[in-house]
């Protein structure tokens, strides 16, 4: 689609390589495909900011063994004031606040989460449209 994309994640969550691999193979060199465990580097003159949560719904668990580890990726105010640019902010919701995303940010004014909650919804009611209308 013509845009660089990098993803800042500690070492032992990184995709698998042949995931990258295959990325790097779709980009084909119109786009810029990285990865990398600095998240200041993932983030500098973005354009986007995107996170989600640590672990998926029903990982309780394994979502708190994860806090200490993804702490430095945590999306927030220091993260966004160190940058030059003034990047939009996403997540896909639900959102752990003060986890992957702080208050301040989810409401803040680079905030578009609520934005993409509602686009979300539009999609989805066509497809149900689609999927339930007349042939």
């Amino acid at each position: 689609v013509g845009i660089n994309i990098r993803v800042a994640t500690p070492p032992d969550y990184q995709p698998a390589p042949t995931i990258v691999e295959r990325a790097k193979a779709i980009a084909n060199q119109r786009s810029e495909v990285t990865v990398t465990n600095d998240p200041q580097l993932a983030v500098r003159d973005a354009q986007i900011i995107y996170t989600d949560i640590w672990a998926s719904m029903g990982q309780d668990e394994a979502a708190l063994s994860r806090i200490p580890v993804f702490q430095p990726f945590q999306v927030n105010e220091r993260l966004l004031e160190s940058l030059t640019s003034s990047p939009i902010v996403m997540h896909c919701l639900p959102a752990r606040r003060e986890e992957e995303i702080t208050s301040a940010v989810i409401e803040g004014p680079q905030s578009r989460v609520w934005q993409q909650a509602e686009n979300r919804m539009y999609a989805q009611q066509a497809i149900l449209v689609s999927l339930l209308g007349k042939d």
